[in-house]
């Protein structure tokens, strides 16, 4: 069984940009959706909307919102989670692929 949100959750979630470094995914919904369990690796997170959310991992439960123009960093996770206020969700995640610790070169720019 796969926990990929793309998968789990296709209403809500698209890939907009893919690599061997990362996956750019389109998180959307309406006031009241929910989604079911998926996880995330590292993430960067953009919000395009303000919205408020309940995350649910673990056993517990946390309230959050998130104002238009916030950029988070989302540790590695596995959640569910519903849209508990009256505007749509709209966020940009930015998946990392490669485990902690492991940079490769640095990119100095433009040849």
């Amino acid at each position: 069984m796969t926990l990929d949100p793309v998968e789990t959750n296709p209403q809500h979630y698209r890939v907009v940009y893919e690599n061997d470094r990362v996956r750019v995914l389109e998180y959307t919904d309406r006031p009241g959706d929910r989604t079911t369990t998926h996880e995330h690796p590292d993430s960067v997170m953009y919000a395009l909307s303000t919205f408020r959310r309940r995350l649910h991992s673990g056993g517990r439960e946390r309230d959050v919102e998130i104002t238009a123009g916030t950029t988070a960093w989302v540790p590695a996770q596995q959640h569910y989670g519903e849209n508990t206020g009256d505007t749509p969700s709209h966020s940009i995640f930015v998946e990392l692929k490669e485990a902690r610790g492991t940079g490769g070169d640095t990119y100095l720019g433009p040849d």
